[in-house]
Parts: structure tokens; sequence; C-alpha cells
């Protein structure tokens, strides 16, 4: 379970304290430190193949875009900041980024066209309070990957299955489509991305 630390601080408090080589990831929700789960082997290998994908598919049509290896979105005037699993990012609109340069840091829609969360024992973090922060910044698309199907069933449906969640904003609110199985992911951001629920929950693997 994510832990809580020490008493509640400021954003700029909470970037100062963050540790220079931390052995764990930390994030800061309303003014509460949290140390996140420790992820696990499957967690990992999602995350490091979706960013082989993504990546894939940036640079094969030429787009300004880059995945850091730690940054923090910051919304609006809040005194949070996340630490997505994926964060993808919009190299020019850095610029217009104030607490980039400095602090690692982004809360322009414009910086940030596709965020991923892989769920963990925290899954009510990423269908909760990340949704709404996530719509509130304007981030026009957000996954949330529940390969373990633990999201309770008003989020993944009953029976409960591994889901991929694809938030998409439509006049400023989310809309959801869902993924599972064989079903071919659909991107708003890479509409041609080839690539089902199924291959990745099984992180690349050869299907068995």
């Amino acid at each position: 379970m994510t832990q809580a630390l020490r008493k509640p601080v400021s954003f700029n408090e909470f970037i100062l304290w963050y540790p220079e080589h931390p052995q764990r990831r930390y994030e800061l929700h309303d003014r509460v430190i949290i140390e996140m789960p420790p992820p696990t082997g499957d967690h990992e290998e999602i995350i490091g193949f979706l960013v082989g994908e993504i990546v894939t598919e940036y640079k094969r049509l030429k787009l300004p875009y880059f995945i850091p290896k730690t940054a923090f979105i910051k919304p609006g005037e809040s005194e949070s900041a996340y630490s997505p699993d994926i964060l993808l990012l919009n190299s020019p609109n850095l610029a217009n980024e104030p607490l980039w340069k400095q602090e690692s840091t982004v809360s322009l829609a414009g910086s940030i066209p596709l965020v991923i969360e892989v769920v963990s024992t925290n899954w009510r973090d990423d269908y909760f309070t990340k949704l709404g922060k996530y719509e509130e910044v304007g981030i026009r698309e957000y996954w949330i990957v529940d390969y373990l199907a633990l999201g309770g069933r008003k989020f993944i449906g009953n029976p409960k299955k591994p889901t991929i969640s694809i938030y998409y904003l439509v006049e400023g609110e989310y809309q959801v489509k869902q993924f599972r199985d064989s079903d071919r992911i659909q991107s708003p951001t890479f509409p041609e991305l080839n690539l089902t629920a199924e291959q990745t929950f099984q992180a690349g693997k050869p299907l068995t």
C-alpha cells in the first residue's frame, strides 16, 4: 500500500525534499507526501513494452515528443505533484512551462499529449484522484492499464477482467473506451498504433 510521509508540505517543499537518488517513487497528493508501492516485475515489463511501442510510433510519425525518466505533473494551483508511469511530453511547448527547467515539472495541457498509469495496489489513485486531476489539467488522453483487474467493478465491469481504459477529452470532459483480450487499442494520439490489449498484458511476450 502507499504510505504517507512527514507532515503536510507545499509543492516547493516537496521538490526541495525529494531525494536526489530515490530508492522509491514519491508523489505529493494535496500536501501529503506519498510513497508509491514498489513495482513488480510484470508492472515494469508492461511499462517498458508500452514505452517501446510509443517511442517507435512517434519516431515513425516524426513528432517532437519524448518520454522523460522522471518528471512531475502539477495540476494548476494545487499543492500536488504526480509522477506517471509513462509521461509523453511535447518538446516545443516546454518553453511555456515555468517549472520545467529547474524542477522537471509540467502543468500545461499543450505539453502533455498522453499519460499512462499501470495499475497496482493503489488503484483508487488512478481511477479517482488522477482521473479528476488529469481532466482538470486538460490532458487529452489518459490510459489506465489494469492488467490484474484490480479496479472497482464500476470502472471495469463485473466480472472483473484485465482492462485498458482510455480516457479522452470531449468538450473538456473525459469520455472512455475500454479494451480487453484481442481488442485493438484505439488511441486518439496514435490512431495507427497496431496493438491489442492482450499484447500489452503479456508485455510483448509470445502468446501461449
